[in-house]
C-alpha cells in the first residue's frame, strides 16, 4: 500500500480490495459497508475535495498528451440499479475535471435505429478518443442484464454477447484505452428510501421512473444477472470493481481513487513544445 493511500484514510488500496476475484459472490458484499476506509462521512467528503485537484491535474496531462499525438485514453463504466449514485459520481467526481477532456455518454433503452444494429454499435460511437476520459452512465452491459432478466434472449445469445464484450474490451485495451468497470452495489432498502425521497420532492419528480418499482419486484433476478455478468467479463485488462453504494460519500471517494490510481499508473506526460521556447520568449518581449 502506498503512502498516498494511507494519507487518504484507506487501510488498503480500493483497486486491490474491491476488484472482483474468481471466488466473488455479490451476496457476500454489504452495500452499507466501507471496505478499506477507517473514517466517516466528513472524512470521506474532505478527502474527495482534497483529491479533486490531483485528479484534474492527471486528467489534464492525459488530455495534453492526446493533443500532442498520444493515443491513450481512459474509460470509466458505471453500472448499478436505479438511484445507486451514477449521476452523483458523474457530477461530483468526473465533474471535477476539465470538461473539454471528457466524453460522457448515458445509455438508456435502445432506439429503433440502434435495434437494427448489433448491440455494440451504439457503444462504439461513444468511445473516448485519444487523451480523453470517457464516462459511460450505463453501458453495453445493459444489453446482457435487462434482456436476461426479462427473458428476451436465450442462453446461446447471452453467451454470444458475453464473448463479444470480452473481444470488444480486449480490442480497446490493445488500442491503449484503459478500462475501469464499476458496479455500484446498492441495497434494496436504501433504494426504497431514495425513491421515496424523490417522490416527496417535486424538484426530483423528473428523476423518478415508475418502472423502478417493477424492477424492484425482480431484484433477486437482477442481482443474479449482475453476478453472472461480472464473473463472466472481469478480466485483467478490464476488471470489475464492486463498490458498496449505500453511502454516497464512500462510493464517490472510491471511484475517484480508482481514477487517480489508473491515471498515476498511466503516468501521462506533457507533450514537448513544437516550437523554440526561447525564440518565442524573445519575440514576446519585443512585441
Amino acid at each position: 500500500m502506498s503512502k498516498q493511500t494511507e494519507e487518504n484514510g484507506f487501510t488498503g488500496a480500493p483497486q486491490d480490495l474491491l476488484v472482483v476475484r474468481p471466488e466473488f459472490r455479490l451476496a457476500d458484499i454489504d452495500p452499507g459497508s466501507t471496505p478499506g476506509f477507517k473514517g466517516g462521512k466528513s472524512d470521506g467528503q474532505a478527502i474527495l475535495a482534497k483529491r479533486d485537484s490531483q485528479l484534474a491535474d492527471l486528467q489534464e496531462r492525459l488530455f495534453a498528451e492526446g493533443k500532442g499525438g498520444g493515443k491513450r485514453s481512459l474509460l470509466l463504466v458505471l453500472q448499478g440499479m436505479d438511484t445507486c449514485g451514477k449521476g452523483g459520481i458523474v457530477s461530483h467526481v468526473v465533474g471535477a475535471v476539465d470538461v473539454q477532456g471528457v466524453r460522457h455518454a448515458a445509455f438508456g433503452v435502445p432506439t429503433e435505429e440502434e435495434r437494427r444494429h448489433d448491440f455494440l454499435w451504439r457503444i462504439e460511437k461513444q468511445l473516448p478518443g485519444p487523451g480523453m476520459l470517457g464516462c459511460f452512465d450505463r453501458s453495453h452491459y445493459e444489453d446482457v442484464l435487462v434482456p436476461r432478466v426479462h427473458g428476451l434472449i436465450n442462453d446461446d445469445e447471452l453467451e454470444r454477447r458475453f464473448s463479444s464484450i470480452q473481444d470488444f474490451e480486449s480490442r480497446l485495451f490493445e488500442n491503449e484505452t484503459r478500462i475501469i468497470k464499476v458496479m455500484l452495489h446498492l441495497s434494496k432498502e436504501e433504494q426504497k428510501e431514495r425513491l421515496a425521497a424523490r417522490l416527496d420532492n417535486p424538484a426530483k419528480h423528473w428523476k423518478y421512473d415508475p418502472g423502478d418499482i417493477s424492477a424492484r419486484q425482480q431484484w433477486d433476478d437482477y442481482m443474479a444477472a449482475y453476478e453472472a455478468a461480472i464473473l463472466r467479463t472481469s478480466t485483467a485488462y478490464a476488471p470489475w470493481y464492486v463498490v458498496p453504494a449505500d453511502n454516497k460519500w464512500y462510493s464517490r471517494m472510491v471511484v475517484q481513487e480508482l481514477l487517480v490510481a489508473a491515471l498515476e499508473g498511466m503516468d501521462p506526460q506533457w507533450p514537448s513544445a513544437s516550437f523554440d521556447v526561447d525564440e518565442e520568449k524573445a519575440r514576446l518581449a519585443e512585441s
